[in-house]
């Protein structure tokens, strides 16, 4: 059997509502019911946003300290992982939350482009993030949309921005960035052992149909995966995905395919060098 893999749940996301799929949990408690679900189903990070009271989203601190007290208590162990995401928020305030000291959070440290706009991720914007997460012992997790982000880590991290050694994820599929290329896929592995080490653990984002490729790539090479209702909202596409956890279910399934063991919390916690909840 291989190396556990990591399952990481991107619950909710800033984009799916429930009238793309009623799956999607918008309020907290929503949230935090369908996390369990996917935490029992064999997640061991939890990938978090917030929304408003219109279901719109936001970055209020408030809503995330719901959140992630809700996490605690029903998924004990679970790794909490806040976006500091561009969709939520502008300036400071999207990472207002990270004084709450959540085990992780997203960090993306460049800009690109998204389907209708500029993914903006201005370097003051990524300098002042970063040293909140050095301040607040939170881990970045690094979004690479684009070969340079990855690059851009490296520099970071060598500067001492960036504390331990870069948790990257590859996000493959956003119109207008990166499209799912096996060959790129393959590249930023080599990339990410040449400049952090041959152990060095990544992970992978697919969005939409191609979240299954990413999962199966991701899995089949050795690095970790992501799933979940933010990135894809579909099981196929003749059906909704009824839930979460039937995502997370799924990848369990690639893993198995593959003799890869799903990580449990405290395997995922001791790969990436996080703390051990009280």
């Amino acid at each position: 059997m291989g190396e556990p893999c990591i399952i990481c749940v991107a619950i909710t996301g800033s984009v799916p509502t429930k009238a793309s799929n009623p799956a999607v949990p918008i309020t907290v408690s929503e949230q935090i019911a369908s996390t369990h679900e996917a935490f029992e189903a064999g997640a061991a990070i939890a990938h978090c946003h917030v929304r408003d009271d219109e279901g719109k989203p936001t970055s209020d601190p408030e809503r995330f300290v719901q959140l992630k007290e809700g996490i605690e208590k029903h998924c004990p162990g679970m790794i909490i992982q806040f976006s500091t995401g561009g969709r939520s928020g502008a300036g400071s305030a999207r990472g207002g939350m990270l004084p709450l000291r959540p085990d992780m959070a997203s960090l993306a440290v460049g800009s690109n482009n998204f389907p209708t706009r500029v993914y903006e991720n201005p370097p003051d914007l990524v300098d002042w993030l970063a040293s909140e997460m050095v301040k607040y012992d939170v881990k970045p997790e690094i979004e690479a949309f684009d070969l340079s982000h990855i690059l851009q880590a490296k520099a970071m991290w060598d500067r001492g921005q960036i504390a331990d050694r870069p948790y990257v994820q590859f996000v493959m599929g956003v119109k207008n960035a990166m499209p799912v290329d096996r060959d790129v896929f393959d590249f930023y592995i080599r990339t990410v052992h040449r400049l952090f080490g041959p152990d060095a653990p990544w992970c992978a984002a697919g969005i939409g149909a191609n979240q299954i490729v990413l999962n199966d790539w991701a899995i089949a090479e050795g690095g970790h995966a992501r799933t979940g209702l933010e990135d894809n909202v579909r099981l196929d596409k003749n059906s909704l995905a009824p839930s979460n956890a039937a995502l997370v279910r799924r990848t369990v399934e690639i893993c198995d395919k593959h003799e890869r063991p799903v990580a449990t919390w405290q395997q995922a916690r001791a790969i990436l060098g996080l703390r051990i909840p009280d």
